[in-house]
């Protein structure tokens, strides 16, 4: 599983600046950031700012900054994970136009269900190999096309462990609260994965809204 960052616009001053318009006021970097680097240093009063505005759930802010990121991953994590909507937009690779050689999620352990509740895993395992149920998911693929099944059909003996990849685009904001849900220790192991590798992004871009918006600051 990968998580390429695209592209981002904003930084933590975007945040303040944005908040202090509202006073018709802008703050400026308190150390200015040296090439090459996105954040400087801020205010001592713009890092409270910021804190006040994510404790007192003053989002708006928030939303003049993002990130785009370019994500591989098994379908059964992108169709937990395109839950989320607000804030957020997502463009997916469609086998509807691409008969491209299929690839699978493969894990090398299993986890066994958890006993005392209805959802998620525990930290117990077995070893189980599909290959040869994935193999034979491949070839009925490449057999239906080459009959000259419409692509839009012969995906539907594709699994959810086929790898897909999507742009994903969003506010700060939005990308947050992906993660405060994500990357909690209850959350899907693999969804876990994809999630932690956002985080670490929006921590290196946005390091003082980042930590104020994260639930585990």
């Amino acid at each position: 599983m990968k998580v390429e960052l695209i592209d981002h616009m904003g930084s933590d001053l975007t945040v303040v600046n944005a908040a202090r318009v509202s006073f018709a006021k802008t703050s400026e970097w308190d150390v200015i950031p040296e090439a090459g680097k996105v954040e400087g240093f801020l205010k001592y009063e713009d890092e409270r700012l910021i804190n006040y505005l994510a404790k007192h759930n003053h989002w708006s802010p928030f939303g003049h900054a993002s990130m785009q990121f370019h994500i591989k991953a098994p379908v059964f994590v992108a169709r937990q994970l395109v839950k989320h909507q607000v804030g957020l937009v997502w463009n997916e690779v469609s086998r509807r136009y691409v008969d491209d050689e299929v690839e699978f999620y493969e894990p090398t352990e299993w986890r066994l269900a958890a006993e005392n509740k209805k959802q998620g895993s525990s930290d117990e395992t077995i070893e189980f190999s599909v290959k040869p149920t994935h193999e034979w998911c491949r070839q009925t693929y490449k057999n239906l096309l080459s009959a000259g099944v419409a692509p839009e059909m012969a995906r539907m003996v594709l699994p959810q462990s086929m790898m897909t990849e999507w742009y994903w685009s969003g506010t700060l904001y939005a990308f947050a609260r992906v993660c405060n849900l994500r990357c909690k220790p209850d959350a899907q192991k693999e969804t876990q994965m994809v999630a932690d590798q956002i985080d670490n992004f929006g921590r290196d871009l946005f390091t003082y809204s980042w930590g104020a918006l994260r639930d585990d600051n």
